[in-house]
């Protein structure tokens, strides 16, 4: 394995040789799931080419047709564009919430190399395809929705192999601030598919979708060649999946029982997350869809999940054309303010990791960002739009507030819970507890733009309200761990707070 890696990171062996080896499975798994995000967010830049306003371009038909659609791309051209909008959302949306549960069981199963890099490869022949019909001059709903569905499909690939690629290498010590910001990839990816596709939209918008293709696909040859998935495949330790009982979670949020934490049961899981993933592999099966809801948790943070990705998705694919109908910019200026949001994003990944693994209380911290994201939501609503600084400024803050709990939820709660102590060190279970609450926060991400599509209609307030609605949802689904963890801290005030050893 070692010998197919590149020369050039020969460079940096004055590092102590797990580390560097952690630290290059962390920037590449980094750049894989950015060419996944950057390949979903050109259809939200292309929508507003997709359907215009013709007759503001000051120019006349040249076909005689209606002067206020003749520049518009068929069969987007008509008053109910927004519905079909939110139909090719919902197609990639829908077969990615149930392609997510199923990719989970196969993600155990094949090797992580094979599987995400063949996922990687068919995710740019789609994302191309859609690009080719403005080529092809291809007009047909059902074309479009159909690349849709098989692109949501071939997407699921990427999460859970990811996390449990990185939940392989990375331990539970500081795995918040590590993957908060490992996790800005999300942000990254949605930024410079933003910027990419917007070269393009006003000219030939095929290429938007046709470029993030190509990128995709490349990265993939390169994750085929140079994925490691154990440390063990290149004769490095294996990290430490638990720690001292009394520097758990100080409500016990992931405990089996919170009474007990006997020294002898510590000592029988740190034995057990020491095992290399190969001898453990040797006598547990892998864990079923119903053995991985009982392990506790996993239910409540799926649920907050689903509102909270409803409202970051619906941000992902309507913020553009938001912006285009209510601060009348352009195609491209949209586009480009819309990234604000995704940097925000990536602030607000590092934040909640940081304060979690500070304070221990995963649970509390999503729900203290989601009770201030739903004031902010309000406002920018209301006055984001007064001027281009205070837009800029409230972007910003409600991607902290939006994606804050998000990153969260999906990297560090998630790699917690698949390594569960109750597990006992069957490492199987992280590839499934990962797409089960990545599933179920996409049902949430397939609602929120298709309700966005039927609900914009009426008015834009209407969707913000939503937007506030659900963020509280998720807020109240997390209640009862956050009372756990708030037991937990009174319950042992004398136990030490802070940073772990990574």
């Amino acid at each position: 394995m070692r010998s197919s890696l590149a020369p050039g990171i020969r460079l940096l062996r004055a590092l102590p040789r797990d580390s560097w080896y952690r630290g290059f499975i962390l920037v590449l798994t980094f750049l894989f799931y950015t060419s996944y995000h950057l390949s979903r967010k050109p259809i939200s830049i292309v929508k507003s080419e997709l359907h215009l306003n013709c007759s503001a371009l000051g120019r006349n038909p040249t076909n005689g047709s209606n002067s206020t659609t003749w520049c518009d791309w068929a069969p987007f051209d008509k008053d109910n564009y927004k519905e079909l909008f939110g139909a090719l959302d919902n197609a990639f949306l829908v077969a990615y919430a149930i392609g997510m549960f199923i990719s989970g069981i196969f993600g155990e199963r094949l090797p992580l190399r094979y599987y995400l890099s063949g996922g990687m490869v068919l995710s740019g022949i789609f994302t191309s395809l859609f690009g080719l019909g403005y080529f092809w001059n291809i007009h047909l709903l059902w074309y479009f929705i159909l690349i849709q569905i098989c692109n949501g499909l071939v997407q699921t690939t990427g999460w859970p192999s990811v996390v449990t690629c990185v939940g392989n290498w990375c331990g539970k010590g500081k795995r918040g601030l590590i993957m908060g910001i490992w996790n800005s990839h999300t942000s990254v990816g949605n930024i410079l598919g933003s910027l990419i596709a917007g070269v393009w939209v006003a000219s030939d918008w095929g290429l938007s979708f046709i470029v993030p293709g190509i990128i995709i696909t490349a990265m993939g040859v390169i994750c085929f060649f140079f994925l490691i998935e154990y440390p063990e495949d290149v004769d490095c330790s294996p990290p430490l999946h638990h720690v001292e009982s009394e520097e758990k979670d100080p409500a016990g949020m992931f405990a089996a029982d919170g009474n007990h934490a006997a020294s002898s049961h510590t000592q029988e899981s740190t034995v057990e997350s020491a095992e290399s993933p190969k001898e453990r592999a040797e006598h547990p099966e892998a864990i079923s869809f119903l053995g991985a809801l009982r392990i506790p948790g996993v239910v409540e943070f799926s649920l907050c999940l689903l509102f909270a990705k409803l409202v970051s998705y619906t941000f992902l694919y309507w913020l553009p054309l938001y912006i285009v109908n209510v601060a009348h910019f352009g195609a491209k200026e949209a586009g480009d303010l819309s990234t604000l949001f995704d940097a925000g994003g990536i602030l607000g990944g590092i934040l909640s990791g940081l304060i979690s693994d500070y304070t221990g209380g995963r649970a509390t911290t999503c729900c203290v960002m989601l009770i201030l994201a739903a004031p902010m939501l309000f406002l920018y609503n209301h006055v984001g739009q007064n001027g281009l600084g205070t837009s800029v400024g409230m972007l910003i803050v409600c991607g902290v507030l939006v994606n804050g709990p998000y990153a969260l939820i999906t990297t560090a709660v998630s790699a917690d819970l698949g390594t569960h102590e109750c597990l006992k060190g069957n490492a199987k279970a992280l590839s499934t507890v990962t797409a089960i609450i990545d599933g179920t926060g996409s049902i949430g991400a397939a609602l929120g733009p298709l309700l966005a599509g039927l609900i914009s209609r009426t008015s834009w307030n209407n969707v913000f309200y939503m937007l506030i609605t659900a963020d509280l949802l998720a807020c109240l689904l997390l209640s009862r761990v956050v009372v756990k963890e708030i037991q937990g801290w009174c319950g042992y005030s004398t136990r030490k707070r802070g940073f772990k050893e990574f």
